[in-house]
């Protein structure tokens, strides 16, 4: 059980994070230059490695396997990226 609320404490934790990203590329993308895209491409892998840094640094203090929250903090980054940029992308269009 406690591996569970660890994978759930993570993916919570992945999706503030993966909203943070999402307003980096949307704020990237109102300005619609390569410099400000490439910016916003450092500063989402920088709220990345800060998120899955986070939960490594405070393994000590987790009354749970940070390994199943590191797991859970991945999948939600990863999924909800992806989700993200669909939604972003779908809006470009029309």
């Amino acid at each position: 059980m406690k591996i569970a609320i660890a994978v759930l404490a993570g993916a919570v934790w992945g999706v503030v994070a993966a909203l943070i990203n999402m307003a980096i590329n949307q704020k990237a993308l109102a300005k619609n230059t390569t410099r400000a895209l490439l910016a916003a491409n450092m500063a989402r892998t920088v709220v990345d490695l800060a998120s899955l840094g986070a939960v490594f640094l405070l393994r000590k203090v987790l009354p749970f396997p940070y390994e199943a929250m590191m797991l859970g903090v991945a999948i939600s980054l990863s999924v909800l990226t992806v989700v993200f940029a669909y939604r972003i992308a779908g809006r470009q269009k029309k």
